[in-house]
């Protein structure tokens, strides 16, 4: 795991002091709000319905024990006693008292974490895929890239006033986790001819209000010339995105309009100009940035089959866990495992200070001390052997953390909503609690199977509603909440964006709605392993539309 040197301390640092000078001036009243705005959304601070709230970076979604149970310590001082992981791999503070923000902010430094470029239309925190390092599908582990980039970024004087915000993900795996095609710039680790590891580049994917698949603008750019065709791209989108209209801003907008071809040879060009040059990486600067992220002093142990069948006679619950909630490793005898932050009737991605401390204590016995935050709202304990399953999993159920449900119904995004956010027209978090009811029983998660449910309260899609296999967004109709379904998006290397069925529903409607909706997928699937998302593809929309809306 990375760990900062001089120039990160005292760029943390630095940047810690100027805040904090700017809040006591904003405190003063020697700043009013329209000056402080930029300065405060520079350092991740929002202003929301009811309250400030913070936003902090988790790089490439890894952290440390030390680290969680720092943001434990900020949501139990600070806070009302929990965080809200988001789905940047960020977490949210939504009650901090804006004379206590620079006493976070140093707080955080002190663990080598910040909130700096979690807002602003700069360069956003970059993600990656959770499993990132350990996956057994994995071609190369991402995060040193994506440590490289995050140097490369931060307060880059040519990026830091772009048209739109401008969002990366990296995977290193053929399976996408990260959501590569629905972002300003996705990167996916690919071999070329002589066997070299580099990076296939997609441009101009994105969700809000003009949802858009990416486009592959390069299908293989090596290693030590990363840096300099994201810089070609970025300069040709800084020159010519829109900043007449800030609906039409995004990246993906200018590639729509000037067509990729047109982008492509735009960015060939500026490339030409600097490639080979002061962002050519050297090999060294590679090594050592890799010397960060070597794998764990693993154990050698042999290949451990798990016998989930008999564990789930023994004990259902746990049998659900190991069946749901573990990840192929690339060590033998080890295995990756999703802790579920989504209990029946809870919020989507929130955990109490209580439980990251919980989950902070697992990572340092039993996961080298490291964890991760995904970008569908859960945390992850990378490195676990299989022989400590066990009491990993009765500490989660002594910390209410142990719902063996990833991937399945119950396993919903959503975005804070109405109840939090001044942008949203309509409420998320109730609509996931009350669905997440409708659906409590077990044994019908288990005979759904794999169904991705998102939800969205506005049109910006921060619960990625665009890309659920159902996805459901809020939208406010004659001062009214209604919300509408979309079904048959996917985030995966499949990607697609959903299509709206038709007119929205109330919101004490939306769970039987989706229930209509899955009784015609169980109904017409082929077999229990046809899952919903190509039960759909085979189908069309038509069965689902008439689920929902009768016939004719």
């Amino acid at each position: 795991m990375y760990r900062y040197d001089e120039f990160d301390a005292a760029f943390v640092g630095g940047r810690v002091a100027q805040f904090s000078d700017q809040v006591r001036r904003r405190i003063a009243g020697e700043l009013n709000e329209d000056q402080f705005r930029p300065l405060r959304l520079m350092n991740g601070l929002y202003l929301q319905l009811h309250a400030y709230m913070l936003r902090i970076a988790v790089p490439y979604g890894t952290m440390s024990s030390r680290q969680l149970r720092k943001l434990a310590h900020i949501a139990r001082t600070y806070d009302r006693g929990y965080g809200h992981f988001t789905t940047r791999q960020n977490i949210q503070f939504n009650w901090p008292k804006l004379k206590d923000v620079p006493a976070i902010l140093e707080e955080l430094s002190s663990v080598e974490m910040h909130a700096i470029q979690t807002s602003g239309n700069c360069i956003r925190n970059i993600t990656t895929d959770q499993f990132a390092g350990a996956a057994a599908d994995e071609i190369i582990d991402p995060r040193p890239v994506a440590e490289i980039l995050r140097q490369w970024s931060s307060l880059h004087p040519e990026f830091s006033y772009l048209p739109r915000k401008f969002k990366i993900a990296m995977t290193g795996a053929p399976n996408d986790r990260a959501a590569i095609r629905f972002h300003d710039i996705g990167l996916q680790a690919v071999a070329n001819a002589a066997g070299d590891i580099g990076w296939e580049v997609w441009v101009g994917g994105g969700l809000g209000r003009t949802p858009m698949v990416g486009k592959m603008i390069n299908a293989y750019v090596p290693h030590e010339h990363l840096l300099a065709y994201l810089e070609s791209i970025l300069r040709v989108y800084n020159r010519y995105g829109r900043r007449d209209n800030k609906f039409k801003a995004r990246i993906k907008i200018l590639v729509h309009e000037e067509g990729l071809e047109t982008i492509k040879g735009q960015v060939e060009a500026e490339f030409a100009e600097v490639r080979g040059g002061v962002l050519t990486l050297p090999q060294e600067e590679l090594d050592r940035i890799n010397t960060y992220f070597a794998p764990p002093a693993f154990q050698e142990l042999a290949a451990t089959r798990i016998d989930v069948a008999r564990e789930a006679i023994l004990d259902p619950a746990y049998g659900r866990w190991l069946e749901r909630n573990l990840n192929s490793h690339r060590q033998p005898g080890y295995v990756s495992l999703t802790v579920s932050l989504k209990p029946i009737g809870g919020a989507p991605g929130d955990a109490t200070a209580e439980q990251m401390e919980a989950v902070a204590d697992l990572a340092e016995r039993y996961s080298f001390d490291e964890l991760r935050v995904t970008h569908e709202q859960n945390l992850v304990l990378p490195h676990v052997r299989v022989a400590d399953l066990r009491a990993v999993y009765d500490a989660l159920v002594a910390a209410e953390l142990a719902d063996g449900n990833a991937g399945l119904i119950t396993d919903m995004i959503a975005c804070p909503g109405l109840d939090y956010c001044a942008l949203a027209n309509a409420r998320s978090i109730p609509i996931a609690q009350a669905i997440s009811q409708k659906f409590a029983s077990e044994e019908r998660q288990k005979e759904i199977g794999d169904l991705k449910i998102k939800i969205s309260g506005c049109i910006n899609a921060c619960g990625h509603h665009h890309v659920g296999h159902i996805g459901i967004l809020g939208v406010e109709k004659k001062g009214g909440e209604l919300y509408q379904i979309t079904l048959g998006g996917d985030a995966t290397e499949n990607a697609s964006v959903g299509k709206i069925l038709g007119p929205g529903f109330e919101a004490e409607k939306v769970p039987d709605a989706i229930e209509r909706l899955v009784d015609a997928y169980v109904a017409r699937r082929e077999s229990p392993a046809e899952t919903f998302i190509a039960a759909f593809r085979r189908l069309g929309e038509a069965p689902f539309k008439e689920a929902l809306y009768g016939a004719g």
